[in-house]
């Protein structure tokens, strides 16, 4: 650029341009940046002092408290910093998040939920390991009448008796909370709009936990299965069930067509995901449910194949999805060089007449995972792709051979292609 333009573009800017940007602007910025730079924008200039005090958006994660040491993890220094916020912020906060390092804990919480509560919070995180107790919810928190969305972690919840619900709450997000079913069920069914709930209970309850949602469109729990029944869903389109390590049953039999038995009314439901321990007498596991679930067009399942009790259910389940269009199978417990304990059986009495695409997830291309994958291309006349993958690096080599010796297999659909694919 010549000297004389150069000139004439440095004397044609403002001597402060940041000073000098117009206020939607700033706003535009400070909302892009992380909030401890965001604070830091304070010392540009005078103009710019304090100007984060009116973001309405706030962020205090695991990146905000981290130094170039370690994590700021005393009490004494996340109280100052909520204090502040509480000092010098302005306006309303509609989204605020709140992951503290794992401390004794911070009595300011109180204060900054009263404050959120006051200034027409819509989403709100609250993740709070503290080393003692789970922190108790104030009474304050139940007056967020505006909240939209709630993620709580770590936290005990205790409704007060004039709680009459979050009437406008569309998502809930509850992991590791400590409350009872009976509080959990009648929280969830006193949201009435609510959409989007996931649940990571660690604990078994004793009682159900009744889910009664009319709205709720998809579903995600995590942790015992015996703890819940599906009462009032009409509206769920994806159910997505992970029973935990220590859910097991032990002499406890377990009722698959009883568990399943609400999903009849469910027929919006088209996507499955379930990730469970099947336990039961395989002599009473029926063929199928009483019922078809003519709505599911996926689903995906965790199976240990190695267990005829669990391949059972699984068939019975997708003996029961007859319009399926996509299945994943996934190999719940990898084993290696083991003896084949039952076969299973390549039989004619269901045809995946919808089947259009299969992922198999294996562990060691053994037999029993060779006649799954027959089982399949010998009763899909509409598939068009099955994938295999390996689920451990140490069996790739296995898996990708059975893929190849699977691609001169007589399949009932012509087009469907066979082939292997690196995770």
């Amino acid at each position: 650029m010549a000297p004389e333009v150069k000139k004439q573009c440095c004397e044609s800017l403002p001597f402060d341009v940041l000073s000098n940007l117009p206020e939607n602007v700033i706003d535009i910025i400070l909302m892009c940046l992380p909030f401890r730079d965001a604070v830091r924008t304070s010392i540009l200039s005078n103009i710019w002092r304090y100007k984060w005090c009116r973001l309405p958006e706030l962020t205090l994660d695991d990146a905000f408290w981290k130094t170039k040491n370690n994590l700021i993890c005393h009490t004494t220094a996340i109280t100052k910093i909520i204090y502040h916020i509480l000092i010098f912020h302005e306006g309303p906060i509609t989204k605020f998040t709140l992951c503290v390092p794992k401390s004794r804990s911070c009595p300011m919480i109180d204060d900054l939920i009263y404050f959120l509560a006051k200034n027409g919070i819509r989403d709100l995180v609250l993740k709070l390991p503290f080393k003692s107790e789970p922190y108790e919810l104030p009474p304050s928190f139940f007056k967020s009448l505006q909240l939209r969305n709630l993620n709580l972690q770590n936290c005990l919840i205790l409704r007060p008796p004039t709680f009459k619900g979050l009437d406008r709450l569309i998502r809930l997000e509850l992991c590791e909370v400590s409350i009872s079913s009976e509080e959990l069920g009648s929280l969830i069914s006193h949201c009435l709009l609510l959409e989007h709930l996931v649940l990571y209970i660690a604990e078994t309850y004793s009682n159900l936990i009744e889910i009664n949602a009319p709205m709720l469109k998809s579903f995600y729990f995590a942790g015992s299965v015996r703890s819940i029944f599906l009462k009032n869903i009409p509206l769920l389109a994806k159910l997505l069930l992970a029973s935990s390590d220590t859910d097991y049953f032990g002499e406890e039999k377990w009722d698959i067509v009883k568990f399943f038995e609400s999903f009849e009314s469910f027929s919006a439901l088209e996507h499955i995901y379930l990730n469970m321990i099947f336990a039961a007498e395989a002599s009473e596991v029926p063929m199928r449910l009483p019922f078809n679930l003519n709505s599911v067009k996926r689903l995906d399942i965790s199976v240990d194949l190695y267990n005829s009790v669990e391949v059972s259910c699984a068939l019975c389940l997708i003996r029961s999805f007859p319009y399926l269009q996509y299945m994943d199978i996934s190999e719940a417990y990898p084993k290696y060089d083991i003896e084949e304990a039952y076969q299973v059986e390549c039989t004619s009495d269901v045809t995946f007449n919808h089947l259009r695409e299969v992922r198999l997830t294996l562990a060691s291309g053994s037999i029993i995972e060779m006649q799954l994958a027959k089982l399949l291309l010998a009763n899909s006349p509409m598939l068009v792709r099955m994938l295999f993958a390996s689920c451990v690096v140490k069996a790739s080599a296995a898996v990708k051979k059975l893929a190849a010796e699977l691609t001169t297999f007589q399949r009932a659909s012509p087009k469907a292609e066979v082939s292997f694919i690196e995770n």
